[in-house]
């Protein structure tokens, strides 16, 4: 098979999809690797990187794909790139189609082979193409807020640790998923009062074992979610339903009951967000102001450490891109329920369920169209 990496060209995007190691890997197996020049230069890779383990370097995005027969991505297509997508192509890479109609309609248009990291799922119900990216994000959160909760970036003032004879910050974390986890590692690290709200009490009971106990968990109910978020000085939200929109759990009313100057974090904005008024910013231009309190909903909060999270992606996706590359992307949905839950849409067909309520469009099973 032919494996072409684009340059990703997302907004502050440093990530690569692939790392040299990796390119090395799919040659071992036969494949052609092509990449676009300067794609890895982001995360700390050059061409010469990749050429040193039988890549080939090639100028344009359009050469990428127009020679390739799977496309392996970080970050969804955007607007400029969807001419370029033929169809029958495989792309892998995340897409979170719920949280953009005009994405999943252009990849509809397109009759390609759309294969989400983000809905790639193994029978325990854990997404192993999600999980880097989110401890990456939810590691990150805490300190971001921190930074935002600082007077002189429009924020309260409030030192998240506090100091001998302060009051430390409330931090709120909704969702004890892997991102709300590793936010409050970092977020009870600093020294912060954190918070966990989860409807899961099985979750709640294991954070409440594995935690330090600066750490408090509640259940998730309307009553909790607005006495906690009342109290905040930091929000995190890291709510996830896999493939479909996030749930809006903090109403622009229940954002003016907190106190001027605190801080949200929406994690979950890439799949429209558990925060009403949130809305995707850029690391260029992280925050934004809704009633006093400030908003970072950066969509691709790891791409601001590249080598890191390159690296994490690749060690989790490369297995899957092998196999893929080696048996078609048929025989792996046949064989692999990981993969085939993976698949959001063939030849303009929507396969995941999440996708097509999300916007009212019509969804098929994968396994008919398979049998079929």
């Amino acid at each position: 098979m032919i494996i072409g990496i684009p340059k990703e060209i997302k907004q502050n995007e440093n990530r690569v999809a692939l790392l040299p190691v990796g390119a090395h890997e799919l040659k071992k197996n036969g494949h052609t690797v092509y990449v676009e020049t300067k794609a890895g230069v982001g995360s700390g890779f050059d061409d010469q990187s990749y050429l040193n383990v039988g890549a080939k370097i090639l100028k344009t995005a359009k050469e990428i794909y127009s020679k390739s027969d799977m496309i392996i991505k970080v970050k969804e297509p955007i607007k400029s790139e969807y001419s370029l997508i033929k169809k029958g192509q495989i792309l892998f890479t995340y897409f979170h189609f719920a949280a953009s109609k005009e994405l999943t309609l252009a990849m509809i248009k397109s009759k390609s082979i759309c294969i989400a990291y983000e809905t790639v799922q193994k029978s325990d119900g854990s997404l192993p193409l999600l999980i880097p990216m989110s401890e990456v994000a939810g590691r990150m959160a805490p300190q971001e807020g921190a930074k935002y909760l600082e007077k002189t970036e429009g924020g309260r003032g409030v030192l998240l640790g506090g100091v001998p004879g302060t009051v430390p910050a409330e931090v709120v974390i909704l969702g004890g998923g892997i991102v709300g986890t590793n936010a409050a590692k970092i977020a009870a690290g600093l020294g912060a009062r954190v918070t966990i709200l989860d409807n899961n009490l099985s979750r709640l009971r294991y954070l409440d074992d594995i935690m330090p106990k600066n750490v408090t968990t509640r259940m998730s109910n309307p009553h909790n979610i607005e006495e906690c978020v009342s109290n905040a000085d930091l929000v995190i939200g890291s709510v996830l339903i896999p493939g479909a929109k996030a749930p809006k759990l903090v109403t622009r009313e229940l954002l003016k009951k907190m106190k001027k100057g605190s801080v949200v974090i929406d994690v979950a904005v890439d799949q429209g967000g558990c925060i009403e008024t949130c809305h995707p910013t850029t690391h260029q231009n992280p925050t934004y102001e809704v009633e006093g309190i400030i908003h970072y909903c950066v969509a691709n909060m790891p791409a601001a450490v590249p080598y890191t999270s390159t690296v994490a992606l690749t060690n989790a996706t490369l297995p899957y891109a092998i196999e893929i590359a080696n048996k078609g992307w048929k025989k792996s949905a046949k064989t692999n329920n990981e993969i085939s839950l993976g698949i959001n849409m063939i030849n303009g067909i929507i396969t995941y369920k999440g996708v097509a309520d999300a916007w009212g469009l019509k969804y098929s099973s994968i396994a008919n169209l398979l049998e079929a």
